[in-house]
């Protein structure tokens, strides 16, 4: 008797006994055929406790069965992060956010209330001599007005040097389409010269290819080439401080342009082709000699 009411005294006193933790003492159910996905209601005990099943055989598991696993839980490939990284792509990556951060800093003519804001339309104006209207437009007209052979020959190799530099920058940046650091729109005139967008730099590209085709095609003084090949480079600086391109951009740009003015100096029309194209023109035919 002494030793029923001791146990009865210890019950009342254990605190899991209190009816809110009552469902602590209550083992837990398992069975994975009455759990619904999403759904909130309680599965009902269609056994009682008092009825005992025989226990299933466990199967054992195979690497096959691991293999299906591993598979159904595996993540696409888009949510998965990229925890060790390779040092090139970290390399490019932190050259890249150079690259961008450094060109918004630049950018001090990019709009009226920048910091450099009253110079931008000096700059605007530095950076339409490098565009390729005014210089597509010039050399027709130079041609129509020259009357010898051998001007004739470097104005008609200089047209097809520009025609081949707006198609090459223009397939580029449809290829890469490529923004500017500040997202400008391009305006009209950048519309009819295909320069929509950032990468590669279509005014550097220009700038170096003219430059470089002048100093090689015609006599001028000291104080003259210096001049060209500044202007160059004004020129694509005007576009970096403008916010239409990137650092990057006006590089390429540069690189681009030699390589088309070689390309040119490979395939340059003699006097007797640039004589049958201007014939052709002109639709007045002359003998070839």
């Amino acid at each position: 008797m002494p030793v029923t009411q001791g146990r009865s005294r210890r019950e009342r006193n254990n605190v899991l006994n209190r009816p809110e933790f009552m469902s602590l003492n209550q083992p837990l159910r398992t069975n994975n055929a009455e759990v619904r996905g999403g759904s909130g209601r309680k599965p009902a005990n269609k056994h009682p406790q008092s009825q005992h099943h025989a226990p299933e055989t466990a199967q054992p598991e195979t690497p096959e069965n691991n293999t299906d696993r591993r598979e159904s839980i595996k993540l696409p490939e888009e949510d998965c992060m990229l925890l060790n990284p390779s040092f090139k792509v970290i390399a490019m990556n932190s050259l890249f956010a150079i690259d961008i951060c450094l060109s918004k800093r630049l950018g001090v003519c990019a709009r009226t209330s920048s910091s450099w804001g009253s110079m931008r339309s000096m700059v605007k104006l530095l950076a339409l001599t490098g565009h390729a209207i005014p210089w597509v437009i010039g050399t027709i007209w130079s041609l129509t007005r020259s009357n010898t052979l051998a001007g004739q020959e470097v104005l008609i190799n200089l047209l097809l040097a520009l025609l081949l530099d707006i198609m090459t920058v223009a397939g580029v940046q449809k290829l890469v389409k490529r923004k500017g650091p500040w997202e400008m729109p391009p305006s009209f005139m950048d519309y009819l010269a295909m320069d929509v967008y950032s990468f590669p730099a279509a005014h550097a590209s220009r700038a170096a290819m003219v430059s470089k085709f002048l100093l090689a095609h015609l006599v001028l003084a000291v104080p003259l080439r210096i001049l060209l090949m500044l202007w160059c480079v004004l020129v694509g600086v005007s576009r970096i401080l403008l916010g239409r391109h990137h650092l990057t951009d006006v590089g390429c740009g540069f690189a681009l342009g030699y390589l088309h003015f070689t390309l040119v100096e490979m395939m340059w029309l003699s006097t007797s082709t640039c004589k049958a194209l201007i014939s052709l023109g002109t639709f007045s035919w002359m003998p070839l000699y």
